[in-house]
């Protein structure tokens, strides 16, 4: 038990490593679909042309990816700041990260209908709407639960278990449907020359492993014991007061 504590601030050591690692695969990762879109699919417009549809994958990494999983990472990046203070940057990064995705799905539904391509009809499709249909959920419970005033605290007990476990499983899902979208892409683009290890080939597969490492860093940080965000006084009160009024009862767990 006297080992705990020392364990502990050892582990914190090798956090900003961790930290900065999920930064630099979610960055490359936009990167990367910025350059295979900008590279192989002649660059970005708001045309109705395949120039459109290339600002859907951009956006939807960027938005439903790297944005969502910091988002996810700030209650263990902002350890020591108040906690409300940390909500309120979880909610506004979980906002940019809506807005921009809605322009993704909005471009690609704008491609769809000015080339007279039927939407909705592949898995990818399915998948994806499905993922950003509950992430706009989340983000509304996540509002009226925690950050607007006079939600009964039995109720935030109650619900902040599934906020965190329907946090990690969406994104586990925006990357699986990247993945599903990032095969679709390339057996459309390149299918009589992908089993030839043709550059854009070797580009797309690369940027699915990166997604697929950024989400396993990004569900290491986030549930790895040591890096759990410290209790802090004003939680601390908080805390007794619930438990007096529930007689005892147990308190709400922090994120």
């Amino acid at each position: 038990m006297e080992d705990s504590p020392q364990r502990a601030m050892q582990g914190l050591g090798s956090f900003p490593w961790y930290v900065g690692g999920t930064q630099v695969l979610g960055l490359a990762c936009v990167v990367i679909t910025g350059v295979w879109m900008g590279s192989y699919h002649g660059g970005y417009a708001w045309d109705g042309s395949g120039q459109e549809f290339n600002v859907h994958p951009l956006c939807m990494v960027l938005g439903l990816v790297l944005l969502y999983g910091d988002a996810i990472l700030v209650y263990r990046v902002f350890r020591n700041e108040s906690k409300r203070n940390v909500k309120i940057l979880h909610a506004v990064l979980h906002l940019l990260a809506l807005i921009i995705s809605i322009v993704g799905i909005v471009a690609v539904f704008d491609f769809h209908n000015h080339n007279k391509i039927p939407n909705m009809y592949s898995l990818h499709s399915w998948c994806g709407m499905l993922t950003f249909v509950l992430f706009c959920v989340q983000w509304l419970m996540g509002l009226g639960f925690f950050l607007f005033p006079g939600t009964l605290m039995a109720l935030r007990s109650w619900y902040l278990p599934l906020h965190v476990f329907f946090g990690l499983a969406m994104l586990a899902m925006s990357l699986a449907t990247c993945l599903l979208g990032i095969s679709e892409k390339l057996f459309f683009s390149i299918q009589d020359t992908y089993s030839q290890f043709v550059p854009e080939g070797i580009l797309g597969n690369m940027l699915g492993l990166l997604l697929v490492a950024f989400g396993i860093l990004v569900g290491y940080v986030v549930t790895r014991e040591d890096f759990r965000r410290p209790p802090h006084p004003e939680e601390e009160a908080l805390s007794v007061h619930f438990k007096t009024l529930t007689e005892g009862g147990g308190s709400p767990t922090s994120p």
